[in-house]
């Protein structure tokens, strides 16, 4: 429906109705794209073996137990034989803050059941320290950093949080993106130990 003003050949309700509307296109785009940001996701991964990486261990490296605590990196086949939680995460990402103390839950839940949960950061060097972010809101798990994203790029980790669940053979069970909740999360971990 035409105003008066754009029967009139006002140019300023023109813009002003384009403007409206590219406003409305605009946050129906960002309404669209909020399932994918908060679904759980499955990609093809599921069932292959979880590719190896090393990386530098920059917080709570004595949480790896016998035999790997003190390391100064961290591969994933070091974990051979136990059931593996990794959760990318960066500190400025809001979702990962809010999901940071239910992995740490989980972490001292299972770390004496066979579980290690790793937070894998992918902080460039000008946005954030994992170590004082650690530190600071008293997370227990041991975190390495994923600063050159290589870890990020093997999982195709395309948005964050994501956890990925490897079990004790290796194989990735379950890839979720979004903050899983606690329940859930217990329900992956009590498959990847099967």
């Amino acid at each position: 429906m035409l105003s008066l003003g754009e029967m009139n050949g006002d140019p300023r309700s023109t813009r002003t109705t384009l403007g409206t509307l590219g406003l409305v296109l605009l946050l129906l785009g960002g309404f669209a794209l909020l399932p994918r940001i908060f679904t759980p996701k499955q990609p093809g991964a599921v069932g292959l073996e979880a590719p190896d990486f090393t990386l530098e261990v920059v917080a709570n490296s004595g949480a790896l137990g016998d035999g790997l605590a003190g390391k100064k990196t961290l591969s994933l086949s070091d974990l051979r034989g136990s059931a593996v939680l990794l959760d990318f995460w960066a500190t400025w990402c809001q979702p990962c803050r809010a999901e940071a103390p239910i992995v740490d839950q989980v972490s001292r839940r299972w770390r004496d059941k066979g579980v290690v949960v790793v937070g894998v950061n992918t902080d460039s060097p000008d946005q954030g320290d994992p170590h004082d972010f650690a530190l600071t809101h008293g997370l227990t798990y041991p975190i390495v950093h994923d600063q050159e994203g290589t870890a990020s790029r093997v999982y195709e980790v395309d948005s964050l949080p994501t956890l990925v669940v490897v079990s004790r053979t290796g194989k990735i069970t379950a890839v979720r993106t979004g903050i899983t909740e606690d329940a859930e999360l217990e329900r992956l971990i009590r498959k990847a130990l099967l």
